[in-house]
């Protein structure tokens, strides 16, 4: 077996064994999301394994041909898809959702008038078709990424392990394989260019995979989701809606001070929207209303500030000079490094370990 051959034997199992994973929901997590990139993991695979399993007789194959390039069409929609229901997990389709059919079923089209064009004809349209529906729908999950990212904010005071951040390195991944491939072709010959793409979809789909396992459930139970991307919308699409009269407002508000200053909730570093209305007795819509309304904070913020307070006291404390600074953001109610250094500087403008210097100088 030469070493291409072995690449994709790596390639194409480890995207099966990671679509076998994801059908059966093994991890137990955001399912319907699981299930779509499941299929768009094995659809992935398809890729490799056609040069494993598909006699090459067989590639010149009208039927053989239409029915692999058709499938393999559809992976960037049903990546689209599972990034819809990693983002909103209560998501309903609507006869608005039959536009996913429309492209689909025009490149079907065009795989079946191969025959009646020319070749050079067919396989510009086909180049053109195929790169222009993997670059619209990647484009678009990575702008859905994006905006989830945003509304983490409103029920999180954590973001990393719910970010989705992973996703992106697929997206990544097809930009810089176009590119490596449009500069290899230039350059060097088919071969060695099929050789370094396939290491580096080795990495990548090894990445993806173990990333992918690692993700939580996103959404805690008891959050309504729908009301919780209606009010991160832009302004101008948000719903206007006044839950509370001045009063009430200035009741809750003074309630979840006192509750964050008596009870520390923010220690907790899996706290989020439902957990701390559950303490506050009342409904996750209408604390979230409060801290959007009542502090002009998004959940996020309103949590990290007195995080990033605690450890402020904490690193000026000579008695907590003993402990690392890990320690001290997990002291805080931080539940890693990176998420303590990153709110820290954002807050202070200063890192931690700049911060406890500054302040042992004084």
């Amino acid at each position: 077996m030469d070493l291409n051959l072995f690449i994709i034997v790596l390639i194409a199992g480890g995207l099966l064994l990671l679509s076998f994973l994801k059908l059966s929901n093994a991890i137990a997590v955001n399912r319907k999301a699981n299930v779509y990139f499941g299929v768009f993991v094995f659809l992935w695979s398809t890729f490799w394994l056609d040069e494993m399993i598909v006699p090459e007789s067989a590639q010149d194959n009208f039927y053989v041909f239409t029915f692999l390039r058709f499938i393999q069409f559809l992976t960037p929609l049903t990546f689209f898809l599972s990034i819809i229901f990693y983002t909103n997990p209560t998501y309903r389709y609507t006869k608005n959702d039959l536009r996913f059919t429309v492209i689909p079923l025009l490149f079907l089209i065009l795989l079946f008038c191969k025959p009646l064009l020319k070749k050079e004809t067919f396989f510009l349209l086909y180049i053109v078709v195929f790169l222009s529906n993997s670059l619209f729908y990647t484009s678009w999950a990575y702008v859905k990424i994006n905006r989830h990212q945003k509304v983490i904010e409103a029920f999180s005071s954590n973001k990393e392990p719910i970010d989705l951040n992973w996703l992106k390195y697929i997206i990544y991944s097809f930009i810089l394989s176009a590119v490596l491939i449009i500069v290899y072709s230039i350059f060097t010959t088919a071969e060695s260019l099929n050789i370094y793409i396939n290491l580096f979809f080795l990495i990548v789909v090894y990445l993806v995979a173990f990333y992918s396992m690692r993700q939580k459930e996103i959404f805690p139970r008891g959050l309504i989701i729908e009301q919780t991307i209606e009010m991160n919308q832009p302004e101008e699409k948000a719903a206007k809606t006044k839950l509370l009269d001045d009063t009430g407002l200035d009741n809750l508000k003074t309630r979840l001070l006192e509750l964050m200053e008596k009870e520390k909730p923010y220690l907790d570093s899996e706290l989020n929207l439902v957990k701390l209305a559950e303490q506050l007795q009342t409904s996750s819509h209408q604390l979230s209303y409060v801290i959007n309304n009542g502090f002009k904070e998004n959940f996020f913020n309103f949590i990290n500030k007195y995080r990033v307070k605690k450890a402020e006291e904490l690193l000026k404390n000579p008695a907590y000079d003993h402990l690392t600074i890990l320690a001290i953001g997990y002291e805080s109610g931080f539940n890693s490094k990176t998420s303590f250094n990153t709110t820290f500087k954002k807050i202070t403008s200063y890192t931690p370990t700049e911060y406890r210097k500054i302040c042992s100088k004084l």
